[in-house]
């Protein structure tokens, strides 16, 4: 019977060509992810502006309710009361415009039938009211 050393029975388990077949693969998937590119849509946007649009430029009729159920027009409060002759100057000054109610999200709701239907009485059609009630 043949005695063997300690050396010798013990195994060694090359690491090194697995380590090179990892680095090749790990530049193969470098390589060939920067070649795949993305398809989508261009989408080309208005410049930015600060500045607030020309007098001349029709605009929209924008009713704004806010959480105390205080009613703006274009920025310029009003009561519920006084509501459908602004409106009208409003479509006055553009027979195209829309009206906006923007809604805050704690005002109440009876608000919003409430302008709608003045809107509809003062002579907008139904396709050009719309309503945004805010979260």
């Amino acid at each position: 019977m043949r005695k063997f050393s300690k050396a010798q029975e013990e195994a060694e388990i090359n690491m090194t060509p697995m380590l090179d077949i990892v680095f090749i693969m790990l530049i193969f998937f470098i390589v060939t992810a920067s070649f795949v590119k993305e398809s989508g849509l261009v989408a080309n946007k208005p410049p930015q502006s600060d500045a607030p649009p020309p007098e001349d430029e029709p605009q929209n009729c924008l009713v704004e309710v806010n959480n105390n159920n205080r009613i703006r027009l274009n920025f310029q409060r009003t009561d519920i009361g006084g509501l459908r002759p602004l409106i009208q100057q409003c479509l006055a000054k553009n027979a195209e415009a829309m009206v906006i109610i923007k809604m805050a999200p704690n005002a109440e709701a009876g608000y919003m039938v409430r302008i709608g239907n003045m809107a509809l009485e003062s002579g907008v059609p139904q396709r050009r009211i719309t309503y945004n009630k805010g979260q």
